[in-house]
């Protein structure tokens, strides 16, 4: 069982970074794909990038490639995603998810899922 908690979510200007966490229970972390989604009101859960259990492999999707970047420290049992270059069509609320078998985009492959942290990027 892993539980997981995300927070840095927030309000910021069009252009702005954030950082969102998400810090996961349990000893087994590192043995878990990690990945992050996100929703905005009226849509569908969308992908948004995924990071093998070792770190070495990344995946984003085409909406964020460039602009933000996941990462985890396996001994903190964190899963991070660096935001940068934020843009009103960001807004949506962000999701951590750990999945037992191998790190990929869809959402029904994933295990555990946190309560989501808001992001608003205003214009």
């Amino acid at each position: 069982q892993v539980q997981l908690v995300e927070s840095g979510g927030g309000l910021v200007q069009a252009g702005g970074s954030l950082r969102l966490s998400c810090a996961a229970s349990g000893r087994t972390f590192s043995t878990y794909a990690m990945g992050w989604f996100r929703q905005a009101p009226g849509k569908e859960r969308e992908f948004a990038a995924a990071i093998s259990w070792g770190g070495g492999n990344r995946y984003y999707a085409d909406s964020v490639k460039g602009r933000f970047t996941i990462s985890r420290d396996n001994a903190k049992n964190t899963v991070y995603l660096q935001m940068n270059s934020l843009k009103p069509e960001d807004t949506a609320v962000y999701y951590c998810a750990a999945d037992r078998r191998a790190m990929n985009s869809d959402p029904l492959e994933y295990d555990y899922w946190g309560q989501g942290t808001q992001v608003t990027v205003s214009s």
